[in-house]
């Protein structure tokens, strides 16, 4: 959907604030975390966290998404199966960077029992079942149709050949 650097950066900050809002608020509620921060604290967490997943999804797993999207077998000329090839291997990777976050963090606030491992397992499954959906039904096409509706330049018309009388 983005055609230029500037549009990319767009687009990718809209879609890393939507997702970071319905995965940390749901990770917050999931910890019972929610009601013992203050609201100064889930803040800067939230900050912390959107900042982190930006640049995790820029540098890493963005690249390495589109890469692998467009290396599988489908035809690339449907604009749906595009979407759906990249946004699967972007919560993919997204998943699992954030999650290994997410379990840093829990451990630096309350600690964790039990094998890292598998901590892990149990938060990489417990975030995709709400990231996947969440980004297909959900961000994914609210970003996309707010991104066309008011940050996507409209084409430029060439008025030396088209037909106006001025």
């Amino acid at each position: 959907m983005p055609s230029n650097k500037k549009e990319g950066i767009i687009f990718g900050l809209m879609m890393c604030f939507g997702m970071v809002c319905v995965m940390f608020f749901y990770n917050m509620y999931l910890n019972g975390l929610l009601t013992t921060l203050p609201i100064s604290g889930i803040l800067s967490q939230f900050a912390l966290t959107f900042v982190i997943a930006f640049l995790v999804e820029s540098f890493i797993v963005g690249p390495i998404a589109r890469k692998a999207a467009f290396s599988l077998p489908f035809d690339k000329s449907k604009k749906l199966y595009v979407i759906l090839a990249t946004s699967t291997c972007m919560v993919i990777g997204m998943v699992l960077c954030m999650s290994v976050y997410g379990l840093i963090t829990s451990m630096i606030m309350n600690g964790i029992e039990g094998s890292i491992i598998a901590n892990y397992g149990r938060t990489v499954l417990k975030n995709v079942i709400v990231a996947y959906p969440a980004q297909l039904l959900v961000i994914g096409p609210l970003v996309r149709f707010l991104f066309v509706k008011f940050v996507k330049d409209e084409p430029v018309v060439n008025l030396s050949t088209s037909n106006s009388s001025l």
